[in-house]
C-alpha cells in the first residue's frame, strides 16, 4: 500500500484515532420501500422505474411493511431500542442520480436507537455503541465509463432509486482500524442471520462510510474528521483508514490544518483524495416528509417481530460449545453462517460423535475448499456427508489415511463422500491379525537401532513403529489394532 512521508512510531504513538462507521444495508424486498418497482439487481437500466420513485408531480409514495419489520428485525439483533413513532423526512440535495431534488429519510425521529456490537479486544469483549439505525431510500446510480462518449457525458440508471436501505451509525468508539474491520464483520456476519439483507458488496447492498478524525492521546475534544465514502471492501476499508491516520497526523505535525472533507479511495495507489467539502445537516434543509404520517411499530407489533429473531452468531457459539464439547476455534468456523451453522447441528446430532465431525469439518471439509478457492455452498461433500464419514472411523470400519484419500476422491469425482465410498465398495481397514503380525516382524528386523532404543526406555518409539506397519498396510490397517500388535511383539 502506497503511504504518506513515513512517520514514526514515536509520533503515531503521540496520537489517537477516533473512527466511527456509516453502514447502508440493503433491506432484502421485492419491491421498493415507497412503490411497487422491483429491487432486482442486474435488470436493464431504467426499466425498475416508475412516477413514484421518478419523483413525477402527483405520485405520493406508499410505505412498504416489510422493509419496516426487516429494519426493526435488524435493530432487535443489533441490540437497539426501537421508537414507537419515527417521522420521515425530506433530505434535500442536488445530485443527478437523484430524480426528485431530495431523498426520503428519516432524521431526528429514528426508526431506533441505543445499541450496540461487541467485538474480540485484548482477550476479552469491547462494546461499540449503534447511534442510530434509521430506514431511507436509496439514490440512483451514475455512470462515468464503459460509453462511447463516457469522456464527455454521464449515464444515469434510476433502477436503485427507491430502494429500501437501513442505515446504521455507529457510535466514535473505534481506536484503530482493526477494530472498524472486526466492528464490520461482526456487523455483517448478525444482519446475515436475521436474514434481512444479502450484505453482497460487490452489488452494493451493504456499502461503509468511514468517519476518521485524530487528537493527541489524553485529549477528549475530537479533531476534525474526514469522510470516506463508498469503499467497497472490509479490507481496503482498513487500509483507507490506516493511510488518513497516517495522513492526519502528518498534517498536524506539519503545522496544518485538516479540512472536514469527504475522500474517496482509490485501491490501486492506496490514497485517498478529496471529493467535497463535507455537508453539515442543515446543508440538507431536512424537513418532515409531507406525504407521509409517522410511523407508528407499537409494541405489539414490535413482539411480533421479535418472535422471529434468531439465535445469533455469538450467542449460538457459547450454546454450540456446551452442547457437543467442540472448541472456540471450531465454533467460530461452524458458524460462519447460519446455514452453515443449521447445516452443521443436523449433521452432529445425528453423528455418534459430534465433536468428530467439527473436527473432520476444520481438518479435512474446510482446507479442501480453501485450497481449491471454493465457498462451503460448493461443497461435493455435504455436512451429512462429513457426518457419514466420521461414523466409519468412530466405528473403527476405515482410518484416517482412508478417510483422506476418499476425500480426495469427493473432491475430484465431484460427489458427496457416501456415493464415493459406495463406488468404491465400502473399503474397511484390516484387522488381519496374522498379516499385521507379519509386516511388524518384518519392520522390527529391519529396524534394530530403533527397537534397542525402545527397549532401553524410549517408549515413544511406538509410534515410529506403528506408522512404519500403516505405511506398509497403505493406510488400510486398524490403528489401535497395529498398536496392540507391535507392542506386544516389542514387550516380547
Amino acid at each position: 500500500m502506497a503511504a504518506t512521508p513515513a512517520i514514526s512510531a514515536d509520533v503515531l504513538a503521540k496520537y489517537e484515532p477516533v473512527i466511527g462507521l456509516e453502514v447502508h444495508v440493503q433491506l432484502l424486498t421485492a419491491s421498493k420501500i415507497f412503490c411497487s418497482c422491483s429491487t432486482r439487481f442486474g435488470d436493464p437500466p431504467n426499466t425498475n422505474v416508475c412516477p413514484v420513485c421518478l419523483g413525477l408531480p402527483g405520485a405520493l409514495p406508499v410505505l412498504n411493511r416489510k422493509a419496516v419489520e426487516f429494519a426493526v428485525l435488524a435493530s432487535m439483533a443489533l441490540n437497539c431500542r426501537v421508537d414507537e413513532t419515527s417521522i420521515f423526512a425530506r433530505k434535500n440535495y442536488f445530485y443527478p442520480d437523484l430524480p426528485k431534488g431530495y431523498q426520503i429519510s428519516q432524521y431526528d425521529k429514528p426508526l431506533a436507537e441505543h445499541g450496540f456490537i461487541e467485538i474480540p479486544h485484548n482477550g476479552g469483549v469491547k462494546k461499540i455503541g449503534i447511534t442510530r439505525l434509521h430506514l431511507e431510500e436509496d439514490a440512483g446510480k451514475s455512470l462515468h465509463e464503459g460509453f462511447p462518449d463516457a469522456s464527455e457525458k454521464t449515464a444515469i440508471d434510476l433502477n436503485r432509486t427507491g430502494v429500501p436501505l437501513a442505515e446504521i451509525v455507529s457510535e466514535p468508539d473505534m481506536r484503530s482500524p482493526d477494530e472498524a474491520y472486526e466492528y464490520l464483520t461482526r456487523l455483517k456476519e448478525i444482519i446475515l442471520y436475521t436474514g434481512v439483507s444479502d450484505c453482497n458488496m460487490e452489488e452494493g447492498s451493504l456499502r461503509c462510510d468511514a468517519n476518521i478524525s485524530v487528537r493527541p492521546r489524553g485529549q477528549k475534544e475530537f479533531g476534525t474528521k474526514t469522510e470516506v465514502k463508498n469503499v467497497n471492501s472490509f479490507r481496503f476499508i482498513r487500509a483507507a483508514l490506516e493511510y488518513e491516520i497516517e495522513r492526519h497526523i502528518g498534517v498536524v505535525e506539519s503545522g496544518g490544518r485538516i479540512m472536514q472533507e469527504t475522500r474517496l479511495y482509490n485501491a490501486n495507489e492506496g490514497k485517498t483524495y478529496g471529493m467535497r467539502s463535507k455537508e453539515q445537516a442543515h446543508d440538507y434543509r431536512y424537513f418532515p416528509e409531507p406525504d407521509l404520517l409517522p410511523l407508528v411499530v407499537d409494541e405489539k407489533w414490535q413482539a411480533e417481530i421479535r418472535v422471529t429473531l434468531p439465535e445469533l452468531p455469538e450467542a449460538r457459539r457459547h450454546r454450540m460449545m456446551n452442547d457437543y464439547g467442540i472448541t472456540a476455534g471450531d465454533a467460530q468456523a461452524l458458524t460462519r453462517t447460519r446455514s452453515f451453522a443449521d447445516q452443521f447441528e443436523s449433521a452432529a446430532q445425528a453423528a455418534r460423535n459430534p465433536k468428530r465431525v467439527a473436527n473432520l469439518v476444520q481438518s479435512e471439509l474446510l482446507g479442501r475448499l480453501k485450497a481449491r478457492g471454493l465457498e462451503i455452498e460448493q461443497s461435493p461433500i455435504t455436512m451429512a456427508g462429513v457426518a457419514a464419514s466420521a461414523d466409519l472411523v468412530e466405528s473403527g470400519a476405515i482410518s484416517g489415511k482412508m478417510l483422506k484419500d476418499l476425500y480426495d476422491l469427493s473432491f475430484e469425482r465431484g460427489k458427496d463422500f457416501p456415493v464415493v465410498y459406495e463406488e468404491e465398495g465400502r473399503p474397511e481397514q484390516s484387522r488381519d491379525t496374522s498379516a499385521l503380525e507379519k509386516m511388524a516382524d518384518e519392520i522390527i528386523a529391519a529396524n534394530p537401532k530403533q527397537v534397542e532404543q525402545y527397549r532401553a526406555g524410549k517408549k515413544t518409539m511406538i509410534g515410529f513403529f506403528v506408522g512404519q506397519v500403516m505405511k506398509a498396510s497403505k493406510g488400510q490397517a486398524n490403528p489401535q489394532l497395529v498398536n496392540e500388535v507391535v507392542t506386544k511383539k516389542l514387550e516380547g
